[in-house]
């Protein structure tokens, strides 16, 4: 028989929802694999961050192969992260010796025959994840360059002429940065720029 743990979760901000309906599907499909379930993980919180208490938890059973497939009601009550991470967490449990299996997505089952190829499917999925990222990134920063709008840190507007004219005076670094506006570090750096 194989250990298995349950993962369930409802967000708060989906009134009216109750996580006892993917408990029990969950119990009954395990009970007709043949499988113990060995704990259930259930939150009551959003799906779009990992910060999750049993969430972590469950994780921290799976290093320690406590159960040896984890099952949840479909891969958005697991993770709403987006797919790079959820993939992630998918590779993370498959790293831990641990299976997983969605019980709405039949498809999503890395414990039979078709593992690698689910999990190569998900890779893919991810790798063009990541480059639609990029896409919309360079594209996001070409279109504010047109429109006189730069990426990255404001360019000082300070001259090294008018730090050497304050140095003269006997400000320290310090209170020159403080004086024009600027960190002393950013004071030092002109200086070296002018030397």
């Amino acid at each position: 028989m194989k250990a298995v743990a349950l993962y369930a979760r409802v967000s708060t901000k989906d009134k009216g929802q109750d996580v006892e309906n993917q408990l029990a599907q969950l119990r009954e499909f395990a009970a007709m694999q043949g499988w113990t379930v060995m704990r259930e993980y259930v939150d009551r919180e959003t799906g779009s961050t990992s910060d999750r208490a049993e969430f972590r938890d469950m994780f921290q059973d799976a290093s320690q192969r406590r159960f040896g497939v984890l099952l949840f009601w479909s891969l958005d009550r697991l993770s709403r992260e987006g797919v790079l991470p959820t993939l992630q967490h998918l590779e993370r449990l498959t790293a831990y010796g641990v299976c997983y299996r969605s019980f709405s997505e039949q498809y999503l089952d890395s414990c039979g025959i078709f593992k690698d190829a689910v999990i190569s499917i998900l890779a893919v999925i991810a790798k063009q994840e990541r480059v639609r990222l990029s896409e919309r990134t360079r594209a996001g920063l070409a279109v504010a360059k047109s429109k006189g709008r730069f990426a990255g840190r404001p360019r000082l507007k300070v001259q090294p002429a008018e730090i050497a004219r304050l140095r003269a005076t006997g400000l320290s670094l310090r209170a020159i940065g403080r004086q024009l506006g600027i960190s002393e570090g950013s004071v030092r750096r002109l200086i070296s720029i002018a030397a």
